[in-house]
């Protein structure tokens, strides 16, 4: 199996927000004060109803949203203010919820466009890569993403990620539009990731599924931390409904 992730020197917290403040305009603030990290080579999931915050999280990570206080930091670094582009060169890659694919374009070039940053004599041998990991993609290589099921096409976005070796794989909602036998596909194929060492930070509203092949679950509520517990703990815990809807903070 190809290595999509190198060493770097930090031994527990990969990912941190420091009381950050973020969101849509100076009146739409999402995320209030909120502090949490994300470790190397596990999965953290963020839970909680909707308008908590947990996709804001990813988009400010990513250099979407910028935020108004607070700090990110990146394996050390502060990445406030930094572009999508700096980020995804510094290892940080972001799979966003719905299709992002070109569905006019076959499965190669799709996968040629999301390697564009890469030196042309790594971007063949990348896509070999990820061709080796998704056979159905090698199989459909010629064909127009269009054409592909929603699976497929879940796998095209998450190679196209892959191509740069992140050390950091961001993904909201994985499993949306897909059968529960796909989703479970996409599941295990984030949990290979993972053990492998890449460091994912996942919203998914499946959130039973979600808990099974994650490390550790934190619930949003109102922009902030409401619970930060292992995911096992998390899935037999008889509140967890009410921790998913809302109400955990009171």
């Amino acid at each position: 199996m190809p290595a999509y992730w190198m060493p770097i020197l930090v031994t527990e917290s990969l990912i941190q927000f420091d009381r950050v403040v973020a969101g849509y305009s100076p009146a739409l603030m999402i995320l209030n004060a909120l502090t949490f990290n994300a470790r190397v080579g596990e999965i953290t999931l963020l839970i909680g109803p909707n308008g908590a915050g947990k996709s804001t999280v990813l988009k400010t990570l990513f250099g979407i949203i910028t935020p108004r206080t607070g700090t990110v930091r990146f394996a050390g670094e502060v990445i406030n203010g930094k572009t999508p582009r700096a980020l995804l060169a510094e290892g940080i890659a972001f799979v966003p919820q719905g299709r992002n694919l070109f569905p006019a374009l076959s499965v190669f070039h799709n996968l040629e466009l999301g390697g564009i940053t890469l030196p042309r004599a790594l971007l063949k041998p990348r896509i070999e890569e990820v061709l080796d990991r998704f056979p159905r993609l090698r199989e459909r290589a010629g064909n127009q993403a269009s054409t592909l099921s929603g699976g497929e096409q879940k796998q095209l976005e998450i190679g196209r990620a892959l191509l740069l070796r992140p050390k950091v794989l961001l993904i909201d909602e994985p499993s949306i539009g897909l059968s529960p036998k796909i989703a479970a596909d996409v599941f295990q194929m984030l949990r290979g990731l993972a053990d492998a060492g890449t460091t994912v930070l996942m919203v998914e509203q499946n959130v039973r599924s979600g808990l099974k092949i994650s490390d550790r679950a934190i619930a949003l509520e109102m922009g902030k931390v409401a619970v930060d517990r292992p995911a096992v703990e998390l899935l037999h815990d008889p509140n967890l409904n009410r921790l998913f809807l809302g109400g955990a903070v009171a």
